[in-house]
């Protein structure tokens, strides 16, 4: 650890402030970046991993990013997979408290987690802990002690905490344990800077009061936008199914990024890719200019995307597969076959509900009406249509959903 030598301060605060809302206090981070390259010792640099949710998005990536980019500058990364945690459950940006999870649950999921980090994070050079290592072994008095040191009133400052206590919605005892078992985290690996969501600033300054309590110095806060899902309104979530998953296939990452409304290119290309501040200034030039579709930029984003969960060749084969089914009107090489054994005719909403292209008769109708559904490139718009079942009869619904359908006999 000796020999570590770090880029010039400059150089490390100008690729850690990239697309940052908040560092606070940045004084302090700069304080610590120059006691780090003094004494040639990185700084230890905290993410939290929440296992509730095992499915990683482009969401996730920001703060993920945010974890590599320091590691690029040569710190210690510490991803703590709140095992324990995840058992008591955190309403952080919520008005109701994420459903608790088991030790066995959690800790599965975390390992999801780490699968999927890994493919943005340098595995070799992050630190794995799982906070049931030392939540864990806290007694009652440990944990009285540890509320005596923060107040109700200080508590009740966190938005979420307001709002529901001002509409007499319940707060329970252990939501407010929450932020200060996180807090403990901070005090058990020593961090220096503890990163997160927009929604998580205020238990991340909770960290920085306890470690004070500790006798330690305070943790630097850097907290991360909260990224706009593929509907241009929501942030990213699949409860709202505007998300853009690490582990989707090529096509579906390069679809879905060609679905975002235009003014998200930036904001995409800043906060999900690793390209250049100097790339990022000439493509906001780029779309500022009339004489360039926003469309192409967003092409660029799509198999920037898609190279780098997948790969250079696959990102170029889920451009050729997008062109050739949304724009040349074509179908794609390979859509699942669907085994019918209902006859030689079918309602189109039963049709859609048994191929499982709809998920109920509601659906069925709304996809009709919609105009999203055909049949060999025939639009069927009318909710009592008779449809005749052909052997490799294709049916598209939506862009992206194609059944083949293989006739077998009745019996």
């Amino acid at each position: 650890m000796n020999n570590i030598k770090f880029p010039p301060i400059n150089e490390q605060m100008d690729l850690i402030k990239r697309g940052v809302s908040e560092i606070i206090p940045e004084e302090e981070l700069t304080k610590k970046l120059e006691k780090s390259a003094k004494e040639s010792k990185p700084l230890n640099i905290k993410l939290g991993c929440d296992p509730s949710r095992p499915d990683l998005h482009i969401g996730h990536s920001v703060v993920l990013r945010k974890l590599a980019q320091f590691q690029l500058l040569g710190h210690q990364a510490i991803l703590i997979i709140g095992d324990f945690t995840g058992m008591i459950g955190d309403p952080s940006g919520r008005n109701i408290t994420r459903p608790a999870l088991s030790l066995e649950e959690a800790r599965k999921n975390g390992e999801s987690y780490l699968e999927q980090a890994s493919k943005i994070l340098s595995k070799e050079r992050t630190k794995i802990v799982y906070n049931s290592e030392w939540l864990g072994k806290m007694s009652f008095e440990d944990v009285i002690k540890l509320s005596s040191k923060y107040t109700v009133a200080r508590m009740l400052e966190r938005d979420d905490f307001t709002k529901r206590y001002k509409s007499g919605e319940p707060i329970s005892m252990h939501e407010i344990l929450y932020p200060l078992a996180q807090a403990m985290d901070s005090v058990a690996i020593f961090s220096d800077v503890e990163l997160g969501g927009t929604d998580q600033k205020f238990n991340l300054l909770v960290g920085r009061d306890i470690q004070r309590e500790f006798g330690m110095e305070p943790q630097v806060i850097l907290t991360m936008p909260l990224i706009v899902g593929t509907d241009g309104i929501e942030k990213m979530s699949k409860s709202y199914n505007n998300y853009i998953g690490i582990s989707d296939t090529p096509k579906e990452i390069y679809g879905k990024t060609l679905s975002i409304p235009d003014r998200l290119i930036i904001n995409y290309f800043e906060l999900a890719t690793d390209i250049s501040n100097e790339e990022l200034i000439k493509l906001k030039i780029q779309l500022e200019d009339p004489t360039i579709n926003p469309r192409n930029l967003k092409r660029n984003l799509a198999k920037k995307l898609v190279s780098m969960y997948h790969s250079n060749k696959e990102a170029d084969e889920a451009e050729e597969e997008f062109d050739r089914i949304f724009i040349r009107k074509e179908t794609p090489d390979e859509i699942p076959e669907f085994k019918w054994s209902e006859g030689n005719n079918s309602g189109i909403l039963d049709l859609l509900i048994k191929t499982n292209l709809a998920s109920s008769k509601g659906d069925a109708r709304r996809l009709v009406i919609q105009g999203g559904v055909s049949i060999d490139g025939i639009k069927i718009d009318d909710i009592n249509s008779n449809i005749d079942i052909k052997e490799n009869s294709i049916i598209k619904v939506g862009k992206r959903k194609f059944i083949k359908l293989k006739l077998l006999e009745r019996r």
